[in-house]
């Protein structure tokens, strides 16, 4: 790489950055700004005799006044939203209610300033360290548009998992909406103890051992595979690697990849796992195969010398033991049970082509929830 290609590489990388962290900025500051309107809302309406009627007329009105100066973005529906956001905001930013009010002007005259979603440089110095406005901006991580979606999903823990896997994740709206239909929430949860299932909407997916890795089924529809169509492994492998980021993001997080159809040699035989990757929060290998036939004993036997063969040769002393999945079409919980010991690091889980319905899965997790 020329100075002229490394030049270009660093000033490109400083025009992403800054124009990332202006959208972020604008973001936080239309959060803000509805928090506050939401907040003002209540408390109008909490002064009214007839709450329910009056509000109802306070956001009509309200609407219109503020869509004929400002235009979009002030109907009706979205007046409920901002009352709704904060509603289910406050408990949880209480202490926070009062910096917002400072950070935000007072809506004087035509409520101009307010409208634009301007900040005042002048506000009063607030008390401690909430007076730091990245410190403020922390709080809410996430666009409007997303806090709109999330505000839309009825489980309270449902919608506090994917509020925190989306700030820790980064996920775009698309992406977010895409986790969401797909059931990521319910295939973790039924991929774990039960005492496990409330730390998802308390941490979001913690990892710290091979299980946390895991759930089921992986959903692929991304690969654009006909389902009814015939397709071989090395169809289905290649298809993974051309939407090798999508993979990465179903697969979860700190995941890199490493090789496709990676060889090793053992006593003059060749063998080769189709895609290897390396993950770098359990820092430790984590070997994938595919299999689109019925899975037999003899897959599971092939995986577990593929881990036994990376421990001994390939991964370093202070890295930790290597993961095998085997991702099926379908697969046998009593084959897989009596094949493998109980503390293996080979673990069987089934895979879809098509998105699963959260009606089914919510109920399977149910079911699971409520065995004894």
């Amino acid at each position: 790489m020329s100075n002229a290609d490394i030049l270009f590489s660093e000033i490109r990388e400083l025009i992403h950055g800054a124009r990332k962290a202006v959208c972020r900025n604008v973001n936080t500051v239309q959060v803000l700004t509805h928090y506050e309107i939401g907040r003002r809302i209540v408390e109008h309406e909490q002064a009214g005799v007839e709450r329910a009627e009056y509000g109802k007329q306070v956001l009509k009105e309200l609407s219109q006044r503020l869509t004929n100066e400002f235009g979009r973005g002030f109907s009706k529906r979205n007046l409920e939203l901002m009352r709704l956001f904060y509603v289910e905001k406050k408990d949880k930013f209480s202490q926070i209610a009062q910096t917002v009010s400072a950070h935000l002007p007072e809506p004087k005259g035509s409520q101009k300033e307010f409208g634009k979603l301007a900040i005042s440089q002048k506000s009063r110095t607030l008390p401690g360290e909430l007076a730091d406005w990245q410190r403020l901006s922390r709080l809410f991580t996430l666009s409007w548009s997303h806090y709109v979606f999330l505000m839309g999903i009825k489980n309270s823990e449902e919608r506090n998992f994917y509020e925190i896997e989306t700030g820790q994740q980064d996920w775009s709206l698309r992406e977010l909406k895409r986790q969401y239909n797909s059931g990521l929430y319910e295939r973790l949860a039924l991929s774990r103890d039960k005492e496990d299932i409330g730390k998802l909407a308390e941490e979001g997916q913690v990892i710290s051992r091979p299980q946390d890795l895991l759930k089921e089924p992986y959903v692929l529809e991304f690969l654009g595979l006909d389902e009814r169509a015939k397709y071989s492994e090395s169809d289905l492998e290649t298809a993974i690697i051309d939407k090798l980021e999508h993979f990465l993001l179903e697969l979860g997080k700190g995941f890199l990849f490493e090789a496709r159809q990676k060889r090793f040699t053992f006593d003059e035989d060749h063998f080769f796992v189709d895609l290897v990757f390396y993950n770098r929060l359990l820092r430790c290998y984590v070997l994938i195969d595919l299999k689109i036939g019925k899975l037999t004993h003899q897959d599971l036997g092939q995986m577990q010398m593929y881990v036994n063969f990376f421990d001994r040769y390939v991964k370093l002393a202070d890295e930790n033991s290597s993961i095998g999945i085997i991702l099926c079409k379908k697969k046998h919980e009593a084959l897989v049970e009596i094949t493998l010991p109980k503390d293996a690091n080979i673990h069987a889980k089934e895979y879809q082509l098509y998105l699963p319905s959260k009606e089914v899965l919510r109920a399977k997790l149910v079911e699971w929830a409520g065995e004894e």
